[in-house]
This record gives C-alpha cells, sequence and structure tokens, in this order.
C-alpha cells in the first residue's frame, strides 16, 4: 500500500524540523563531542532516524526497516567495496617496499611538504574525482600523503579539503548529469552555469588548503605555485563545462593542472623548504635517491593502472557494456513505487524508486581490485600472498565497512521519510535570501548523503519549485545546490570513514569532522554569496544562464 511523505506532522513547522533534524545531531554530536567510535555514533543516529520517521512522521515500521537495510546494501557496494580495494592496493605497495620508492620519486619533484601536498591531494586528487567519485579520491591521496609521512589528521582533513571543487564533475560528470534528469533543465545549461561558479573556488581551494596545513605565512610563501595549480584546473574547468559540457570536465582540468605544476616546480621553487613538521632543515628543493628509472616506474606502476582502469570504468560506453553482462535489479519490496514525495517539494505526489541495482562488473571498485590484481602479478606476489594481503585488509576495514553501511542507512531513512524534505523546505521559506540558503541547502543535502549526486536527486526539484516562486533563475538555483554541495563532501561521515581508514587513524573520525568543519562551513558561505551576487548584483548576473 502507497505511503504519502508529511513534511509537517507537529503542524509546527519550526519543531518538525528540529526533529528532522536530530538523527544529524545524534550522529555528528557522538562523533565530534561524545568522541564515540564512528560505527557506535552511525548505529545511534540511525536508530533516532528509525524512531523519528515511524513515530513523528508516520513512516510504517516495516518500509522504515527495509529502507535501512537497502541503505546498508548501498554502503557496501559500491562504497564500501572501493574502500576495500583501494586499501588493498595500497597495502600491496607497501608490502613490497614500492611505496618508500614512490615517496622517494615525489621528492625528485619537490621535497617542500606544502607542494607535495599541493599536487597530491589537490591535482592528483581531482584527477580521481573526475574519474571515478564516490570516495576514491580521498582514499587514494590521504594513503599517499600518510606514506609520504605527514600526520593522519593532517594526511585525512587535508584530503577532505581539496575534494571539494572538482566534485559537481565528479564520476564524468554524474552529479550535473542526475541533477537535469531529475529538473528537467539542459545538461548543458547546468554545466555551464555550475562552470561560472565553481572555477572561482578552484583557484582559492589551493591557497585555502595550504593555509589550513602551514598557515599564512607558510602559504604565502608558495603562493606562485597555488596560483598555477588553480588558475590551470580553474580557466579549462570554465571553457570544458561551458563549451562541452560536464563529462570530461575534472579529467581534463586536473592532467592540465599537474602538468602545468610540475612543468612550474622544475623551473621554481620557495627560499624555504619545509620538511616534516614545517621545519625548515636545510635539505634541497629537489631531492636524490638510489633509486633506478626502472624502480620508479615500477613504484608508480600500481598507480598509473589505477588511473588508466578508473578511467576506463567511468566511460559511459564501457560502463553500458559491463552493465549488460553483469547488472542485477532487485527492486525494495514494500517500498519501490509505494512511497510518494508530495507537493511542494515535487510539483504533484511522485512515486520514489528503491531498486538495488548490483552492477558488481561495473562498479568502480572492482576496477580497483582488477587494478590491484594486475599490480600484483607486475610485483610478482604469489597467489597466496595476495590472498594473505586481501585478507589482512579486508580484517583492517572491518570496522569501516560497517560504519558506512550504517552511515548509508540513516542517508536513505532520512529520504524515504521525508526528514531531508522538511529541513529543505525550512530554507525555503527564508524569501530573497534563498540563493544564499538554497546553496547551503545543497551543503546539507552532501553533508547527509556523502554525495553530490544524491544531493541534487533529493533537492534538484524543490531548488526548481522554490527559484521560480521568488523569481529567480531555476538553472542558478538547481546549480547553487551542486556547487554548494562540493564543501559538504568534506564533513560527511561516510568521507571521514574513507579517510580515517586510509590513514590507520581508526576512531578518530570526530577528530577529524573538528578540523574540517569551520573550513567546510566557511566555504560552503562563500559559494553562498557568489550565488547571491550572482541572483541580484551586476556585472554577476551576467554570468547566469537564463
Amino acid at each position: 500500500m502507497p505511503w504519502n511523505q508529511i513534511y509537517d506532522p507537529l503542524g509546527q513547522w519550526v519543531l518538525s524540523t528540529i526533529l528532522a533534524a536530530l538523527p544529524i545531531f545524534v550522529l555528528l554530536g557522538t562523533l565530534a563531542f561524545l568522541r564515540l567510535k564512528a560505527h557506535l555514533a552511525a548505529v545511534l543516529g540511525l536508530a533516532a532516524a528509525l524512531v523519528i520517521a515511524v513515530l513523528v512522521f508516520g513512516m510504517p515500521a516495516g518500509k522504515g526497516l527495509t529502507v535501512a537495510v537497502y541503505g546498508a546494501a548501498y554502503g557496501l557496494f559500491p562504497i564500501g567495496w572501493i574502500i576495500l580495494n583501494v586499501i588493498f592496493l595500497y597495502n600491496l605497495a607497501n608490502e613490497k617496499g614500492h611505496f618508500k620508492i614512490l615517496q622517494d620519486s615525489l621528492t625528485g619533484i619537490t621535497q617542500d611538504r606544502r607542494l607535495q601536498l599541493l599536487l597530491i591531494a589537490f591535482s592528483f586528487g581531482a584527477f580521481f574525482e573526475g574519474a571515478a567519485g564516490f570516495g576514491t579520491p580521498v582514499a587514494v591521496t590521504a594513503a599517499i600523503l600518510i606514506g609520504l609521512g605527514f600526520r593522519p589528521l593532517a594526511a585525512s582533513g587535508l584530503s577532505l579539503i581539496a575534494n571539494t571543487a572538482p566534485v559537481a564533475y565528479g564520476a564524468l560528470g554524474t552529479p550535473i548529469i542526475a541533477l537535469a534528469g531529475v529538473t528537467g533543465l539542459d545538461v548543458r545549461s547546468l554545466s555551464a552555469m555550475v562552470g561560472r561558479q565553481l572555477p572561482f573556488f578552484s583557484i582559492i581551494v589551493p591557497f585555502w588548503l595550504v593555509w589550513a596545513f602551514a598557515g599564512f605565512g607558510g602559504m604565502r610563501e608558495v603562493w606562485p605555485a597555488l596560483l598555477v595549480a588553480g588558475v590551470f584546473f580553474a580557466v579549462p574547468q570554465f571553457l570544458i563545462s561551458n563549451f562541452h559540457g560536464p563529462w570530461l570536465v575534472d579529467v581534463l582540468s586536473a592532467a592540465v593542472s599537474i602538468g602545468a605544476l610540475i612543468a612550474f616546480l622544475r623551473l621554481w621553487h620557495p627560499k624555504r623548504i619545509w620538511g616534516l613538521e614545517g621545519r625548515e632543515d636545510g635539505r634541497a628543493a629537489r631531492g636524490t635517491h638510489p633509486h633506478s628509472r626502472a624502480d620508479i616506474v615500477r613504484a608508480w606502476l600500481p598507480w598509473l593502472i589505477l588511473s588508466v582502469i578508473v578511467f576506463a570504468w567511468g566511460i559511459p560506453q564501457v560502463k553500458q557494456f559491463l552493465d549488460g553482462i553483469s547488472v542485477f535489479r532487485v527492486p525494495v519490496p514494500g517500498v519501490d513505487k509505494l512511497i510518494n514525495r508530495m507537493p511542494p517539494v515535487m510539483s504533484g505526489p511522485t512515486p520514489e524508486g528503491a531498486v538495488f541495482i548490483f552492477n558488481w562488473l561495473s562498479f568502480t571498485g572492482t576496477g580497483i581490485l582488477l587494478a590491484a590484481l594486475l599490480s600484483a602479478a607486475f610485483m610478482r606476489f604469489r597467489l597466496r600472498e595476495t590472498i594473505s594481503v586481501w585478507w589482512k585488509t579486508v580484517k583492517r576495514v572491518r570496522y569501516s565497512l560497517i560504519t558506512v553501511a550504517a552511515m548509508l542507512a540513516l542517508g536513505y531513512t532520512t529520504r524515504y521519510a521525508g526528514l531531508d524534505a522538511t529541513m529543505g523546505l525550512a530554507f525555503a521559506r527564508t524569501g530573497a535570501l534563498y540563493p544564499f540558503f538554497g546553496t547551503m541547502l545543497g551543503w546539507l543535502g552532501v553533508a547527509l548523503t556523502g554525495s553530490d549526486t544524491s544531493s541534487n536527486v533529493l533537492f534538484g526539484s524543490l531548488q526548481k519549485i522554490t527559484a521560480t516562486q521568488i523569481g529567480v533563475s531555476p538553472v542558478l538555483m538547481c546549480a547553487a545546490n551542486s556547487a554548494g554541495g562540493v564543501m559538504g563532501k568534506m564533513i560527511d561521515a561516510q568521507s571521514i570513514v574513507v579517510a580515517s581508514t586510509a590513514t590507520k587513524w581508526y576512531g578518530h573520525e570526530g577528530d577529524i569532522l573538528r578540523y574540517v568543519f569551520f573550513h567546510s562551513l566557511a566555504l560552503a558561505a562563500l559559494v553562498g554569496l557568489l550565488v547571491m551576487l550572482q541572483a541580484y548584483v551586476f556585472p554577476f548576473t551576467k554570468l547566469v544562464v537564463k
């Protein structure tokens, strides 16, 4: 029997909104202040969501439990599958000592920790975001940074801060494509609008990243390199998004940024070279090492294989082919098309689909597993050794997998019970200030779901309806949902768990959350201010796609 979502069950929208937000407060509060382990905090948040969904918002208990299981399954596949196999690849490289060689080879480009951070977390991370998304860039870059000697908190938090500006075009433009699908707006118009917002932040984020690591003085010493990395990402990001579309924005922009930064560092280095902990230890700008060129190639080979396969796995034609021979679609009983989104979130009652798609071969994590197995063969692992490393990896990440499953169960319960829409409608009551708060709604959506794509699906229609009511461009506000959402990526629990797992810093998810929360909120507010200017102030209004 269908169930219609209710968005103000108490007849007082303020009280209804507070109760809708309570599971999020439980999750983040127990993580950040009570310092519970992440899997316990996630389970408590899920329990709060189920109680409020059933007892306050009237969701049938059977549907609530089923939705939670559905979300947990999505947490394991594809998210947990990515985490497991990236760490597997990292452990393989570590076992053979290749990670140490990779670390030494990077010193041949620069020994300055600020510039290593810029190259790995921002430029390389943007490539992995563009090719795969879904936690891959944070898992890879955090693992590399910890291997380079960064402290776990810095490696985790800085990888999260860096993984922002590329997110809207992640996984070959998936968030923008999904946004066009749920709003009916032209995909190229949305791509162009986001491409007139995020390039400003593609220039800001490198400066912000190094400021968070090294302070203002340390950032000022390397500003030419920061400008090169940012500009050579931002300009292609603007051009490709506006004149081609969302599909190759990140991959090509990241490639340009990497090439430009490496070329620039061949010619320029700061006068003061930062070693570990920011100490000036008299080291040269570029280091030397005893490794042969063949050793360096072997050390980088697993990550080159990973890059090629992850990019190939993201190509729509490849994904379509793999889906054709491997996909299983399981409609969720009692939920699929049996829960209706209602006005004013939608223009009319709209059934919510709930189909678990187990496309095991086209999962990004499966591509990463293939890269790991090929790398194991190149590194001359025996089969027994490979299986042993994989099993050690499973044991290492088991609590992270539980956490991710519980986090996604919480997110899905929030979505299908209508709690997310109740919070969204509270933002929509802000009238002329809506361009700012609508952007913050995108931030909230990603913080809740862990995905810019999911946030766009959740709130895209609401953004379009509200924008039309207050008289601003629907394209602007739908794009703002995605652009604001990218700043929520660094505080979503899923990404924090990925970072803590990659850096082997289990149980410290609350520390990571506290480290990045200010940066996330401040950058999201800046995006909101830009959107306000685009909505009302000349010449920024000229940037708006009509």
